[in-house]
């Protein structure tokens, strides 16, 4: 921009005209600070003008030294540390921060109208800024609250400090440039002060402290105020005490939490006092912040919160407001933290408390299309520098955009824009944009309420409707059997489970039940449909969470009642593991054809959340893996576009990525407690090896849905020395027994969701009765000194899986060796013969009318038994 509009080049003018008294007796030429920035920043910035008038000797320090440098953290600590530090008294402490505030906050406005910072720089430095506040003046004050009240301390005689938990922006580290701080206060524990003659309890010490704090901070004086200090997002709000332990804490967010404390705390940090038991609690708040499953109940809360904000700004003639009104940067922060709050159980880089690295991250996952990403991130960084121009004008808390001439100018020229209009076209079309992607997520007004074809199958479900009423309604919709229609739902609602609902689990059902009735009735196998997909909303009513996503997602739904038609093994895995319905939210996902890459990425991805060496959530972690992979393979055979070949291909490959995994982890496990297995061999120190050899199905890469794994272990260990390096010694040989125990127990031991795999070891050298774990010596003995025929025919379709390649090379050196040995044609066909009639009879079935399609006659073994 090279010119003003001619209202506010006339007030720049008067401006500048009325520091030349403060330059001259500074020794500076008024010429220095006739720059354009300069003008820009006392135009448009009363609270810079007012500084540079009450304080003329920060314009030279700041135009000389600190404009086109960024500030880190380090800077701010050591600069609050020292000034605070000087203060005496509280009145000089409260005078103090004050000054700083001053020059501090006139350094990042000038940089900020002068286009010398970034966006994320100006919000960095203001939030690096009031953290350093907020820690040197609790510390000032509590060492002097100390001194006159006695040291606070645990029941053991430790000392403990408060706790300062931020909230909202300032917690996300994003704040405005005039921004209430949102804080909570809270303590270690209970106990009493020490030290002088009247003893306090660490609840009133506290509460005394916090209250000073608030008063030093947001007390406003002639010299104005630090920050606006919020407390009411604390337990109870305006009503609850100022101050509590962690555990009341943890208490009322276990028992009273609601769903907009869960949206407050996805930006929660610890910016002051005791940082360690702070950092600790929010960490242990994570699983009532983030739930484990996809949590689409959250669209819900935050579709309420919307519509209360909406109803304020309507009331009040509000539209104006950028940060709340329609369009506003309010409803880009719920477009993103709404992804949080739903999948933030799930994929731990959601985490995260910044909206714009969210919302890559958002991108990066094809969770938002890309358009969707870059639009809302410029519109989101638009509108928050409106803000702060707003805001810059006089530090003030607004976001109204100005109805006045010189307002508007102002805020255009600030904004680079040569005029008001052209400004307003570009507000517009950022929050246009805002508010078509938001209703994308939440949906339109319009399409949150039922329609009336909805609400009269509704009625039937809340008994607002006659049997008589229901059938007539039920055939409209294209039931071809209304009455056994009926009996299927009254059974249903008869149940247990949905008996038991609470308010919010019977609101969602009475949603979702007539988008079910509605689907299910455009099925051609109806009442099967209906009673299998019965079965899964009686298993997940008790999850309300997955009734809401069955409703917020009407695609979901759809893709529900299809492969529940399709086939009841489906169905039996939905009922038995609901957390797989989060499959169906993306069709493309669901049919697509992963490969093993494919699934290595995303096991890798899936365990990257979890804390290592958290055996029981990797279990977990695997199953769920496991259950969504299986959910894929069978919608793309169910879909036809996978072969019958192709289908034990993926099984197969899941199999092995899973097998694989399970031994990384099993192995790190074992390491970190016996050390690594070693052995020496003419002298040479070497790391013993291990390999797991698939047999069956498996070994064949012809898996089924249901298939066991037919497994044996190898190691390489030899010679001389064989113990492991750790401070636990053991043999390598009870090293490696003990490690293929690991991988039996994680892969065959039930959890909440189930079991892996279901694993049999018994083609082992001399099965059951043999080693758990052979040497790969000991095995190419076996297989030419004492195996038997039948052992010789499995070994036909083993291959190395996972471990040792080196190992497994030897392996299969051993297996060409041994079934290209030269043989009795006879014989061999005898034994094989006589191996294949003692299946029949003690693995067949005995009843006459069934046939059993593995292992009867005629059967696919008899095939198997052929090849």
């Amino acid at each position: 921009m090279t010119s003003f509009p001619f209202n506010l080049k006339t007030l720049a003018d008067e401006r500048l005209h009325s520091l030349e008294d403060s330059f001259r007796r500074m020794n500076v030429s008024a010429h220095d600070f006739e720059s354009l920035s300069f003008k820009k920043l006392i135009s448009c910035s009363d609270f810079a003008y007012q500084s540079i008038r009450r304080q003329p000797s920060l314009i030279v320090a700041l135009a000389n030294n600190s404009l086109k440098i960024d500030y880190d953290k380090q800077y701010y600590s050591t600069t609050l540390e020292k000034a605070v530090g000087s203060a005496k008294t509280q009145v000089e402490l409260i005078k103090i921060l004050r000054g700083v505030k001053r020059r501090e906050m006139l350094r990042i406005a000038w940089r900020d109208i002068a286009d010398l910072s970034s966006f994320n720089q100006t919000v960095t430095e203001t939030s690096n800024y009031a953290d350093a506040v907020l820690q040197s003046t609790l510390s000032w004050l509590y060492r002097h609250h100390c001194e006159t009240r006695g040291i606070p301390c645990d029941k053991d005689g430790n000392r403990i400090e408060m706790i300062v938990l931020a909230l909202g922006k300032l917690g996300a580290q994003e704040l405005n440039f005039s921004s209430d701080i949102d804080l909570i206060f809270s303590f270690a524990t209970t106990g009493n002060t020490v030290g002088t003659k009247r003893e306090l309890s660490n609840n009133e010490f506290f509460i005394q402290l916090a209250q000073r704090y608030i008063k030093v901070l947001s007390l406003p004086t002639e010299d104005g105020f630090v920050f606006r200090v919020d407390m009411r997002l604390r337990p109870f709000g305006s009503g609850g005490p100022l101050v509590t332990t962690l555990a009341a804490l943890e208490d009322y967010y276990q028992i009273h939490g609601r769903d907009w404390e869960r949206y407050a705390f996805i930006r929660a940090r610890c910016v002051a006092g005791d940082m360690e038991r702070g950092n600790r609690f929010l960490h242990s708040l994570r699983p009532f912040v983030y739930r484990r499953y996809l949590d689409f109940g959250a669209l819900e809360s935050l579709r309420e919160m919307k519509a209360m904000i909406r109803s304020e700004v309507e009331r009040h003639g509000m539209e104006a407001n950028i940060k709340l009104g329609p369009g506003g940067i309010r409803e880009a922060e719920f477009v993103v933290q709404a992804f949080q709050m739903v999948r933030g159980g799930k994929i731990a880089e959601l985490r995260d408390r910044q909206i714009l690295s969210v919302l890559r991250k958002l991108g990066h996952r094809n969770l938002l299309p890309t358009h969707a990403v870059r639009e809302l991130e410029e519109a989101y960084i638009f509108l928050r520098t409106v803000e702060h121009r707003l805001q810059q004008v006089d530090d003030q808390q607004t976001h109204t955009i100005p109805d006045d001439e010189v307002g508007r100018a102002r805020l255009a020229t600030g904004l680079n824009r040569t005029d008001w209009h052209a400004l307003e076209r570009t507000i517009r079309k950022h929050r246009e944009r805002i508010q078509s992607h938001f209703d994308q997520i939440f949906g339109p007004e319009s399409e949150t309420k039922q329609s009336s074809e909805a609400e009269i199958l509704g009625y039937y479900w809340t008994g607002g409707l006659s049997e008589d009423q229901i059938v007539d309604e039920l055939r409209n919709h294209g039931f071809i059997d209304p009455d056994q229609t009926i009996e299927i739902l009254s059974k249903l609602r008869a149940s247990y489970a949905i008996r038991g609902l609470s308010e919010r689990g019977r609101q969602r059902m009475g949603r979702l039940m007539p988008a079910l009735l509605r689907t299910v009735g455009t099925r051609q196998d109806q009442i099967g449909t209906l009673k299998r997909v019965v079965t899964v909303i009686e298993s997940i009513a008790r999850r309300s969470a997955y009734l809401a996503l069955l409703t917020e997602r009407p695609l979901a739904l759809s893709q529900l009642v299809q492969l529940c038609e399709a086939s009841s093994m489906v169905t039996r895995q939905f009922a038995k593991h609901p957390l797989v319905l989060d499959e169906l939210l993306d069709s493309r996902s669901l049919y697509a054809s992963r490969k093993k890459k494919d699934l290595i990425e995303e096991i890798d991805a899936r365990l990257g959340s979890v804390t290592t060496g958290d055996v029981e959530n990797e279990m977990d972690v695997l199953r769920q893996f496991h259950h969504a992979s299986v959910l894929r393979i069978a919608a793309a055979d169910i879909a036809k576009s996978l072969s019958v070949t192709k289908v034990s291909t993926r099984l197969t490959e899941l199999a092995e990525v899973c097998i694989q995994t399970v031994l990384n982890l099993s192995y790190r496990d074992m390491i970190e407690r016996y050390g690594r297995p070693r052995y020496t061999d003419q002298g040479q120190l070497y790391e013993a090896p291990f390999a797991i050899i698939a047999y069956g199905t498996f070994g064949g890469g012809e898996l089924g849905y249901g298939s066991d794994l037919d497994l044996v272990f190898l190691h390489g260990s030899r010679g001389d020395n064989q113990f492991t390096n750790g401070t636990k010694v053991v043999e390598n040989s009870v090293f490696f027994s003990r490690l293929a125990q690991r991988i039996i127990h994680m892969l065959s031991t039930a959890t909440a969701d189930g079991k892996l795999y279901e694993s049999d070891t018994r083609l082992r050298p001399s099965g059951a009765d043999g080693l758990l774990v052979s040497s790969i010596d000991a095995f190419d003995n076996y297989q030419h000194r004492q195996a038997w025929v039948w052992e010789h025919q499995a070994l036909v379709r083993a291959r190395f899986v996972a471990g040792s390649e080196i190992l497994g090379e030897k392996f299969e050196n051993i297996r060409l060796k041994v079934l290209t040995k030269e043989r009795q044609p006879k014989h061999l066909l005898s034994e094989v013969r006589n191996m294949r009639t003692r299946m029949r009879a003690e693995l067949g079935t005995k009843e006459i009318t069934t046939f059993d399609i593995k292992r009867g006659e005629g059967g696919i073994a008899d095939i198997e038994f052929m090849v």
